[in-house]
């Protein structure tokens, strides 16, 4: 699936700025910004980084032991803590609870032998934000859409709406209320003509198709509207960098 395959990219592209920075560096992994106490990496004497993926949903094996395989595959190259990253952009039920438990079930099976050190989640980082604004700089329009998977959670929605406000743009969710359907209509009744969609969503995938279908739909049922569609944020050395920094 596209979404594996998209993660698998991004874990290389990590890893060569890892290596990169790792053949400037001696002893531990550091970057500006990032709280000393915890290094994203603790680089064993071969200075050679370490980066695995794992997925809670649709995988072989459960999540916790995809992180106990990697984890020991890091004790034996002489690390002793992991940096365990959600990709996610919400702090829904999955970033809240299911991930949590599963590192811990991992870490009380390994033990003491290495630490597991659970980051916030990659929607937590501001430069996201900034990501989006920078890409909606170049667009003219009207009126702006962001559209994000949305979470039963209702603080889980915070941060889109947060987000949304700071980009001048309303917000509008695939799973539940407010519809994109019910935020295109509003704009269209205030005297907007030109629309952009903003999809918040990290790759392409299902979901993201069905989302251009329903624009092209939208756009039929909407001809006096113009509305255009963004892509989602995607691989790229800057959500690397976002990533690190994480």
């Amino acid at each position: 699936p596209r979404p594996q395959l998209a993660m698998a990219k991004l874990a290389e592209l990590v890893h060569d700025e890892l290596l990169e920075f790792n053949n400037t560096q001696t002893q531990k992994f550091s970057l500006p910004n990032i709280d000393q106490t915890a290094p994203v990496l603790v680089v064993s004497q071969n200075r050679y980084p370490l980066v695995g993926t794992a997925t809670l949903e649709l995988a072989p094996s459960t999540l916790h032991e995809q992180i106990q395989q990697f984890a020991n595959l890091a004790l034996g190259a002489g690390y002793q803590e992991v940096q365990l990253l959600p990709l996610f952009l919400l702090p829904g039920v999955h970033v809240m609870e299911d991930i949590p438990a599963e590192a811990a079930v991992a870490q009380s099976n390994l033990g003491d032998a290495i630490v597991l050190n659970l980051r916030p989640h990659l929607g937590a980082h501001p430069g996201l934000g900034r990501m989006l604004a920078k890409q909606l700089s170049l667009v003219e329009t009207d009126a702006k859409i962001l559209l994000a998977h949305g979470s039963r959670r209702v603080v889980g929605n915070e941060p889109v709406e947060m987000l949304a406000e700071q980009l001048g743009a309303l917000a509008a969710y695939w799973l539940i209320p407010p519809t994109l359907e019910e935020q295109v209509i509003a704009l269209a009744d205030a005297g907007n003509q030109q629309i952009t969609i903003i999809p918040y969503f990290l790759f392409s995938g299902g979901i993201t198709d069905a989302i251009a279908q329903m624009v092209a739909g939208l756009q039929e049922q909407f001809p006096q509207l113009r509305l255009r569609l963004g892509e989602p944020i995607g691989v790229s050395g800057e959500l690397a960098k976002l990533v690190l920094e994480n």
